[in-house]
């Protein structure tokens, strides 16, 4: 068992630059010591272990951010906006809280992205280091808005929770009179998450196509799907590439209700018991795919779904991408992936 754990880590290191394998290999390791053989975690040491950081007032990188709680939920958003062009002066406006007055723009676009943090539902948070990293860079590749939602999290959390919190963030983003722009205003939202955060944009995206919220797109990061079927792409690629099956099937028994298997609708797209999109107003969808991810098979039968239902969605398949190639910008992968999403985006 040792030799074969070494020869699948011998393999990683040659397909995966050594920062990006370093970051998701301590993860990983930290990942492992948080679950419980018992179904429980150690939320306790997850948020000890877990690099937090502020918002920024004061722009970094051109994109300040902040937090907003919703009163009536209580659920916290942390926002990402471009920072405004410096002044006469020669100076940045502070903060630019006193712009949450006006609609982002009376004459242009400017795209808002609700971001659903990855995690297998169960690790990460809106303002955990590498997803406050990638929003930003999100903000200023769309130069708009990223809101990222700080939702419930399982095992404590179970569904349909973090779809709720999904839910809530979409009708409190389109509430927002400063989120507006375009000559007929509106609030041009996207839904956006990797692993179990493009799971959940996909479940408010259907939530919001049955209830008429306007969506404009979902952009999901190899989103976290799966089933009561073994599927080749998971017998091959078992423990290979940071990810083993096992891992995959605790976090599922974490979040789906007990007692449930994972051809839950939640879990199983479109399987015996998923919903059928054909006729539904859904909106277009860019779903990611990594070639290295374990579960590639069930997200290649998520873009097979939508097609079958007759649903406008764009495949980009990375071959030799692992999961996280997007957190650091040290590949070329992580570029396609921004050239991409941009002009989607703008689309």
């Amino acid at each position: 068992m040792a030799g074969s754990n070494e020869i699948n880590v011998n393999e990683a290191k040659k397909v995966v630059p050594l920062h990006t394998w370093i970051l998701i290999s301590n993860f990983k390791l930290a990942y492992n010591m948080l679950r419980r053989p018992d179904g429980t975690f150690n939320r306790e040491l997850a948020e000890f272990l877990d690099r937090k950081v502020a918002a920024n007032t004061v722009p970094v990188d051109g994109v300040y951010s902040f937090d907003v709680v919703d009163r009536a939920t209580s659920l916290l958003n942390r926002i990402y906006r471009c920072a405004p062009p410096e002044s006469d002066s020669g100076r940045q406006p502070g903060a630019g809280i006193l712009e949450l007055e006006n609609p982002l723009s009376t004459t242009e676009v400017v795209p808002v992205i609700i971001f659903f943090h990855g995690g297998s539902f169960t690790h990460s948070s809106a303002n955990s280091a590498i997803y406050d990293t990638f929003c930003r860079r999100l903000t200023a590749l769309i130069k708009g808005v990223v809101v990222s939602v700080n939702y419930r999290r399982s095992p404590e959390h179970r569904y349909p929770c973090a779809y709720e919190d999904g839910w809530e963030a979409l009708k409190w983003v389109h509430s927002r009179s400063w989120l507006l722009s375009g000559k007929d205003p509106k609030v041009h939202v996207y839904l956006a998450g990797d692993s179990s955060g493009g799971n959940i944009a996909h479940h408010v995206a259907v939530r919001a196509a049955e209830s008429g919220v306007e969506v404009l797109g979902n952009i999901l990061l190899h989103p976290l799907f799966g089933g009561e079927e073994r599927k080749e792409s998971e017998s091959k690629l078992d423990g290979k590439y940071f990810v083993r099956v096992q891992d995959r099937d605790w976090y599922w028994r974490a979040f789906l209700p007990e007692g449930e298997d994972r051809d839950h609708p939640a879990c199983n797209i479109f399987g015996p018991r998923g919903v059928d999109l054909k006729g539904v107003k859904f909106p277009k969808s860019l779903v990611v795919v990594a070639g290295l991810d374990l579960v590639q098979d069930w997200q290649l039968a998520y873009v097979e779904g939508l097609e079958n239902a007759e649903q406008q969605v764009e495949l980009l398949f990375l071959k030799k991408a692992t999961i996280g190639f997007y957190f650091l910008p040290n590949n070329e992968h992580f570029y396609t992936l921004m050239d991409v999403i941009k002009n989607f985006v703008s689309s």
